[in-house]
Order: structure tokens, then sequence, then C-alpha cells
């Protein structure tokens, strides 16, 4: 199986958390690829991300108080600001002068829309003279500008993120894995032949009939046609649409840990009556999601003796250009190159 250098890549934007868990006034803390995040929105509105550890003591900035304004640590009442600029040392006296700017906390670029928060995160341990990447687009569902989704489910997999993205785009797993009466009963493999193409830091499966449509398919209208893009680090579109209606799924694979990665599924649609058809139809995607978690969970047992894995052609094509595309953007980032796809056009065909 081919691998790529770094354990998490950086200088990239990565899905932090929908904007309706991060009210005005609070703070929200997270740890995303083993760095302790906070965040938090202004009463004005504007969202920001500090690291979560206060510069003089250590004690999470999450420990203290928010008052829309500033960040006040719990330990000793020093103050920062959406900036991570130190405002206030309340131990000083009058007479005593200290340059408040060493006293910076990093702060993380971040930028909302959709209803949806990414973080850029920025390589640390070799900072760049400037963010290579930080002008990147941040990932957009098509049709869906300014607008927010209908619903969505997260759910944390016991894993390392490539397993995770892998399995995202693994097509041969599906009549195995996610047999349901509401999905597909019996594994009855039928052929696939699908056109590919690259696409920005990634790869896109071109807009095709859908042939086998299930009981959710269906909801979306007749003769319903289907395109998938994948792009770094773990961002995968799904754009359903038919002469009625569109419904587009995007769902973001974002690395907690080495052993701990978030996968968040996100909805968007222009039926009238989808967000009132989302409770019912939640409990069905978090089965969907849980039946791949479970998978993984068992895929743990086995990785416990670092086996050596074999990918195949043509069903793992898409991972071997998953791996291919992180260890071009980790090279091209640390020549500071331009980055150059290495997925070309091509047809893929499977059973599934």
């Amino acid at each position: 199986m081919e691998s790529s250098t770094p354990l998490f890549l950086r200088n990239l934007w990565y899905y932090a958390l929908p904007t309706q868990q991060l009210k005005p006034g609070r703070l929200v803390a997270k740890t995303l690829l083993n760095e302790p995040i906070l965040f938090g929105r202004q009463r004005t509105g504007e969202a920001f991300a500090l690291r979560d550890v206060c510069p003089h003591r250590a004690v999470p900035l999450s420990c203290g108080q928010f008052d829309g304004k500033a960040v006040e640590c719990c330990y000793h009442g020093w103050r920062f600001d959406p900036t991570g600029r130190c405002t206030a040392i309340p131990s000083l006296t009058d007479g005593q002068k200290v340059n408040l700017e060493r006293f910076q906390v990093e702060a993380y670029p971040v930028q909302e829309q959709q209803g949806n928060i990414w973080i850029y995160m920025r390589d640390r341990a070799r900072p760049p003279k400037a963010e290579p990447n930080i002008e990147m687009a941040v990932p957009t569902v098509p049709g869906f500008v300014g607008k927010s989704h209908q619903g969505m489910e997260a759910m944390s997999f016991p894993c390392y993120v490539d397993h995770a993205v892998v399995g995202l785009m693994d097509p041969a797993h599906v009549p195995f894995v996610h047999r349901s009466w509401w999905w597909r009963d019996a594994p009855e493999l039928s052929e696939e032949v699908k056109a590919f193409d690259p696409s920005p830091y990634g790869f896109t499966m071109r807009e095709h009939p859908l042939v086998n449509q299930t009981l959710f398919y269906r909801l979306v209208g007749k003769s319903p046609t289907v395109e998938i893009s994948f792009q770094l680090p773990g961002v995968r579109i799904e754009r359903v649409t038919t002469a009625q209606h569109q419904v587009c799924n995007l769902t973001a694979i974002t690395p907690i840990s080495e052993s701990e990665t978030e996968v968040t599924t996100l909805f968007y649609s222009t039926i009238p009556w989808f967000s009132a058809l989302m409770p019912l139809l939640k409990p069905f995607v978090r089965k969907f999601l849980n039946q791949d978690r479970d998978m993984v969970v068992k895929q743990q047992i086995g990785l416990r003796t670092q086996p050596k894995l074999l990918l195949i052609r043509d069903a793992d094509t898409q991972a071997r250009w998953y791996y291919r595309l992180k260890r071009e953007f980790a090279q091209s980032v640390a020549a500071s190159r331009p980055f150059v796809n290495p997925v070309s056009e091509q047809i893929l065909r499977w059973r599934s």
C-alpha cells in the first residue's frame, strides 16, 4: 500500500464545526491534529480560534471566561483578544512595564460559510515565511452559495485519518457493509464503469445516471444523476440532481489524533420539506455511518500486527490517488513549489 510521510497534512483548510455550535459570547474547545484549539464567537458575530493554552502557566484558556471581547485565563486573570494579543496582566503594578506582545497566543485563520467553520492548520514545527495555501478556496457545495445545511451528523471513528478517508472512497464495500432493507438488502454485484477527472487538489467522478436507486435517492425525483468529488485533506461532495431538485452531501474528515478521526456529514437540498424530513432520516444516516465505524473498529484488530496492506486496480485506485495526492502536496509545500495534481483522466471498472 502506498504511504505518505507526514503524520497530518498541514497548510490546508480543515473542517472544524458547524456554525450553530458556536453561539455569540461562547467558547468551544476541540482537539484537531493533536492541537488544543479554542473556538469563540465575538458578540459582534465574528468567529475566531486560538491555541487553547495560556502562555503563562499552561492552563487551558477554555477553563476561563469570555465576555464577548476577550478570553480571561482562570488561573491569574490574563486576558487575550480574538487575535491572541495579550491585553491585560492583572498582577502588574502601575510602575511595572512589560511588553505584552511577548505573551501572544497563537491564532488560527478561520472561514465561515454555508453553515460551517473551517480552520487553517499551518505547519507549527516549520513555520513558513508566508502561508503557502491560505488563499486556497474552502470547500463549497455547488448550488448552495450563501445557504446553510439542513441536516448533519458527526461521529468519532477510532482510527488514523487515512483509514477513514480510504473507507469513504471505497466503492467495493457497499454491498457487504451497508446491508439494510432501506439501502441494499443483498450483495447482488453489478459491474460499474465510471469516468474520473482531476480536479483542484483531488479528483471527480463525472456526472452519470444513477442506476441503482435506494429509498433516499428516490425521494429526490425521477431520473437522478450523480457527481462525486474528493479533495484534500479529506472532503467528499456528492451531488444528486433531478429535473425537480438537488441534494448534496458534504462529508468532511478531520483528524483529532493519531488514533481518532471525526467524520461529519452535512446535507443540502432544494426540496422544500427536506428540513422537516431530516429528523426521520437522521437515524438511518447514523446507522449508515455506524456500519462504517464498526468496520473500522474491526480493522484496528488486524492493524495491530502492522500488516502490509495490498491495493488492487480498479476498485482501490481512488485510494491510491489519495496517497499520491498527499505525497505530492507535502512535497510541493516542502519545496515551495506549485502543487501538481498526480491524477489523470481515467475510466475505472469494478463490481459493486
